[in-house]
């Protein structure tokens, strides 16, 4: 659904025309995996997928809500009674983002929404923090909230943890809110400072093709949260903060006071802050072609020390590597979701027939495969 299209379905639906309309991108990582909620660093970059929600206040305490893909129609909740209780399924993203900003004094009265989103869900490509931005943004402007751009990813922050329950840091909402057109975003996440860095692919003859396994993940339950306890578990029979603060320096040491298992999780971490400082520092220096090693070595931890890869991502990667791709990894929380290829543009149809070919041979679904290119952050459209 183009703008129009959204527009007109909130006519449709709710008898009067939308106030405007918001939009936030989803994320490629494109390094930088489980580091966001160690206090380490991360490079993501918002993707031409978002969500959009159309939006009008109404004089009452109601809001309704619909998006294009739920199948439970119109949903209505009483503002005033709005509760953990009460928000459920796709609602708990926006709601929940009302929800946190109500308890920080901004007044929000009823409204009425459509949602619509491009940003395929549960593929690791952050199709929630999409959803939290495009409405942070949103009322922030309806409200005239006057919160910054760090404020509103705090906001999203709080409505994920809190409400959905998944146990996240601010690299999505980040990149969400952050991106610019052309550049990934690196973040700090222990301070929040946050710097630009050119990722100009197109100018240097590639694109990152995403494979979207169409393995489904859910970070509120699982996976997710045993690898956020490890780290926590480590950071703290090693005396620091998090382990932002463990150098590679300091493994041999930690590899005598931890568990094997509790020790590769950690590793996992210290050495990928210092690949995404190496990624920063290459594109600087080199440009986007020669982070490709970078891109791999960063999968093969998340599978073998992290072990939050699943059979369907390493084919993906495996099969990319066979067929020039400059590096290859997975991407999002794990256990599921999408990898992420850099390569030559020239190289992308003849590695979307590998890659089909190699889940056909396997037995695996049909993936969803499909470019993306550094694209704008969150803003109005309409």
């Amino acid at each position: 659904m183009n703008p129009a299209q959204i527009a007109d379905a909130f006519t449709a639906t709710f008898g009067h025309v939308p106030q405007g309309l918001w939009s936030a991108p989803g994320r490629v990582n494109l390094i930088g995996e489980h580091t966001d909620y160690n206090e380490g660093f991360v490079l993501p970059f918002a993707i031409d997928r978002t969500a959009t929600v159309a939006i009008r206040l109404r004089d009452d305490s109601t809001a309704r809500l619909l998006s294009s893909f739920g199948d439970q129609g119109v949903v209505t909740v009483d503002l005033d009674t709005l509760s953990h209780e009460t928000m459920s399924g796709w609602t708990a993203y926006p709601l929940g983002v009302v929800w946190v900003l109500r308890q920080m004094g901004v007044t929000i009265g009823g409204f009425d929404m459509f949602l619509h989103s491009t940003v395929p869900s549960g593929a690791g490509l952050s199709s929630s923090a999409a959803i939290e931005c495009a409405v942070a943004t949103a009322f922030n402007e309806l409200a005239s909230a006057g919160l910054s751009a760090n404020e509103l990813v705090l906001v999203g922050q709080r409505a994920e943890n809190e409400v959905v329950g998944a146990p996240t840091g601010i690299l999505d909402q980040s990149a969400s809110l952050l991106s610019t057109d052309g550049h990934a975003v690196f973040l700090d996440c222990r301070t929040q400072a946050s710097q630009l860095v050119p990722l100009d692919l197109a100018a240097a003859g590639l694109l990152i093709l995403v494979v979207d396994t169409k393995v489904t993940h859910a970070h509120a339950t699982g996976g997710y949260a045993a690898r956020r306890a490890s780290c926590e578990l480590g950071a703290e029979v090693l005396g620091v903060a998090a382990l932002r603060d463990v150098t590679a320096a300091d493994l041999g040491e930690a590899a005598g006071l931890l568990d094997p298992e509790t020790f590769r999780r950690v590793r996992h971490i210290v050495t990928e802050n210092q690949r995404v400082l190496d990624t920063v520092a290459v594109l600087d220096d080199a440009g986007p072609g020669s982070i490709g090693g970078l891109l791999t070595a960063s999968h093969a931890s998340m599978r073998d020390d992290f072990e939050i890869s699943c059979p369907e991502l390493d084919l993906a990667v495996d099969t990319a590597l066979a067929n020039d791709a400059l590096g290859a990894r997975m991407t999002g929380g794990g256990f599921g979701g999408s990898a992420i290829a850099l390569i030559p543009a020239t190289s992308e149809a003849a590695l979307r027939t590998a890659v089909l070919a190699a889940f056909a041979d396997a037995g695996f679904g049909t993936p969803d495969i499909f470019a993306v290119s550094p694209a704008p952050g969150a803003r109005r459209i309409a």
